[in-house]
């Protein structure tokens, strides 16, 4: 699903030169679950914007689907991302003045689907993560989980082809994110690729794989045992 090969970016002021990511080659197949770890600064934010095509590379190559996609125009990458990808970030990002229907609609509302098909995939996608009976409720008269789930419940409605959780239990009790973990993990059972950029080891042990970051370098790139022995269990 995902080459990236030789890739970095290199992030340039009038006076000072940064490098993100240096020389970053990792492949990516559909249906993995993916955690890729490293403390602060270590440009796992960086991957995951460039991951999401919110950001270019400043050199290398991007593959997503076989298609090198690093010289894509924004349009291009805009109308890929829309199609393809399901965001998940730690602080929700939902619209204080939209229902939680109305937010979980919003991304349908820019491709051209019908509206009594709209419902129908919202409605189906709210009863999946278990929120549906909160439909016509704000965001800020839910909990924390509540709200992550309405934006997992958003990330999916598209059926995206990968989903992409950035530090998605930050904002979050341990009960409620080991909620929204054992949720991705069980999304990622049903065959959808999710990478999820965490610093958090009790995350990482959801994944199949740890990809642990360096100063803008892989360091790591192994298969989680931990994982594979709970599968196992």
């Amino acid at each position: 699903m995902i080459k990236l090969t030789n890739l970095s970016r290199v992030f340039r002021t009038q006076d000072v030169e940064t490098t993100a990511l240096n020389n970053i080659n990792l492949h990516v197949n559909e249906g993995e679950f993916l955690a890729i770890m490293g403390p602060s600064g270590c440009g796992k934010s960086t991957l995951l914007s460039i991951l999401g095509m919110l950001d270019s590379p400043s050199a290398g190559s991007f593959e997503f689907l076989g298609e090198d996609i690093a010289g894509f125009g924004e349009k291009q990458l805009a109308a890929l991302r829309k199609a393809s990808i399901g965001f998940v970030f730690q602080s929700f990002n939902l619209i204080d003045e939209l229902t939680v229907f109305e937010n979980v609609e919003l991304p349908l509302q820019y491709q051209n689907i019908s509206k009594s098909e709209r419902k129908q995939r919202v409605e189906e996608i709210l009863k999946r993560v278990a929120i549906d009976h909160r439909a016509d409720h704000l965001p800020q008269q839910l909990s924390g989980g509540q709200q992550q789930r309405v934006a997992v419940a958003r990330a999916l409605v598209i059926n995206p082809k990968l989903i992409l959780a950035d530090e998605p239990t930050g904002n979050l009790d341990s009960k409620n994110g080991d909620e929204v973990m054992a949720m991705l993990r069980e999304l990622n059972r049903e065959g959808t690729t999710v990478i999820v950029v965490t610093h958090s080891e009790k995350e990482g042990n959801y994944a199949d794989r740890l990809v642990r970051l360096l100063d803008g370098q892989v360091m790591v790139d192994k298969a989680n045992r931990v994982q594979q022995t709970a599968e196992v269990a």
